[in-house]
């Protein structure tokens, strides 16, 4: 039976007569759903719901706001499993990869149960009889735009920070992998959060645009593609509300000569291949410095192993994987050779899914569209030079930077590339350097705008806006101009 995905809002799904959109399994090809496609109506009922429930909740204490969330984080372990297979169900990843995405999501709801450890008022005797004190007040109604690849763990980017700073949330997620986000609203009510604190908008571009245009709505956090992070940022900021957009990549992993190859080859196809390529952390571009032959046969034989359907998953979409089939043609077309081909796999059972097979290209030119565009697919593109700085500029020229990776056991080249590099987050023998809590995840140039970054202690100054609050008492204490 196919389940219909309304909207929460006010603390209970709501019945709509609007349009819907299908939702798919992409293992399987078949509508699961189909979810409501909201208009600008349902969307300030939204936000009047949580105009109604601002400033009750934030009145709460943090201490009290944080433990409701140490509830959710109850639940969300309460719930691994099943959440686990919702993201299977709507996504296609492979249950490990599932389950190890709700896990992040757990460790995320962790680091903003400790805000209160965090954040204390900043107080200084700044002169005698005069004290000045900053605190962090939450900014009113946000908003948070996710994206398909990761259903349950983007959310938790935004939704425990937020609305532990004070703020109530419209959340929008994305169209094609919306069950998970209306879990998670179940949840957040079943742990105690007041109704009208978190509120499910579902849609498509058109809930997005008045998101951005909505004058209640202070800021806007989204995650996507690069194309729409632009016009998301634009739209925000023309409407005067502060925003961060993350968008796409194209990560670049440069291997030295003297690199493990075992462990390089290991971590190398990890990346590449995990989530099927769909993350904005993926290996999707390999420079060879010199000799590496070795690791680059070792990648192939081990790739070979991975068998789609079982141990690696579809890509969300038809659409997708014919895209991701073009980019490999136009490579081939152009030179580069194919070691490992993924475009016809076929998965017994399961004939109308989208799958791709890990696909590893060698003789890639910086030129070829698949050297400089983001592919979000199982596919690796590798590019030879002999020289290190060359590899480095091979990396700097791509218009994104969200992450660099370089793999060597010498720890002053190490060091050297980390610093020429120009990528928001570094590995060292690690080819998904997503940073852990507290530390805070971002990239660089097209692949983020706006300031400071979306998790981790940066996002404290994104959810809130300093108060400065200086206070005299004594009369007499006046010493100098200062008093």
């Amino acid at each position: 039976m196919n389940k219909k995905i309304e909207n929460f809002i006010g603390g209970k799904f709501q019945n709509s007569e609007n349009d819907t959109i299908p939702i798919y399994n992409p293992q399987k090809g078949n509508i699961i759903g189909d979810v409501v496609n909201s208009t600008n109506n349902d969307l300030k009922l939204a936000i009047k719901c949580a105009l109604s429930s601002y400033k009750t909740w934030s009145n709460f204490t943090l201490k009290q706001r944080a433990e409701i969330f140490y509830e959710f984080r109850n639940q969300l372990i309460k719930n691994l499993d099943s959440l686990s297979e919702l993201i299977v169900e709507e996504n296609g990843k492979i249950l490990n990869e599932a389950r190890a995405e709700v896990l992040k999501g757990i460790e995320l709801t962790e680091f903003a149960c400790s805000m209160p450890q965090i954040i204390s008022d900043e107080i200084q005797e700044v002169s005698k009889g005069v004290e000045c004190r900053s605190s962090h007040e939450s900014i009113g109604i946000v908003a948070s735009i996710a994206p398909f690849n990761f259903p349950i763990m983007v959310p938790m980017w935004t939704i425990p920070n937020a609305l532990i700073l004070g703020n109530c949330m419209v959340f929008k997620p994305s169209e094609q992998t919306p069950i998970g986000v209306s879990k998670i609203a179940e949840l957040l009510k079943l742990s105690g959060l007041p109704d009208g604190v978190f509120n499910v908008i579902n849609g498509d571009k058109k809930i997005v645009k008045a998101i951005c245009e909505n004058d209640d709505i202070s800021a806007v956090s989204f995650v996507g593609s690069t194309k729409i992070a632009k016009i998301v940022y634009q739209m925000s900021t023309q409407n005067l509300k502060r925003c961060i957009a993350l968008g796409g990549a194209k990560n670049h992993l440069i291997v030295l000569q003297d690199a493990d190859k075992e462990m390089a080859s290991d971590d190398i196809l990890a990346s590449m291949s995990g989530c099927s390529g769909q993350r904005c952390m993926a290996a999707s571009a390999m420079v060879g410095v010199g000799e590496i032959q070795e690791v680059i046969d070792k990648l192939v034989m081990k790739a070979k192993k991975m068998i789609p359907g079982k141990n690696l998953g579809s890509v969300i979409s038809k659409n997708a994987q014919l895209r991701i089939k073009k980019y490999i043609d136009e490579a081939e077309k152009n030179g580069a050779k194919i070691l490992l081909d993924g475009r016809n796999v076929k998965v017994k059972g399961k004939e109308k899914g989208y799958f791709i097979g890990p696909t590893i290209i060698d003789n890639v030119t910086p030129d070829m569209k698949i050297a400089k565009e983001e592919v979000f697919g199982p596919v690796l593109a590798i590019m030879r030079t002999n020289d290190i700085d060359e590899a480095i500029k091979i990396e700097n020229r791509s218009n994104f930077g969200n992450a660099s990776s370089v793999y060597t056991q010498d720890g002053k080249l190490a060091d050297y590339v980390s610093e020429k590099v120009c990528a928001g987050m570094i590995g060292v023998n690690i080819g998904v350097p997503v940073p852990r809590e507290p530390f805070s995840f971002g990239g660089w140039n097209d692949s983020r705008f706006g300031v400071g970054d979306i998790t981790g202690k940066s996002s404290i100054n994104f959810w809130t806006q300093l108060k400065k609050r200086t206070t005299k008492w004594n009369k007499g204490a006046k010493k100098n101009w200062m008093s």
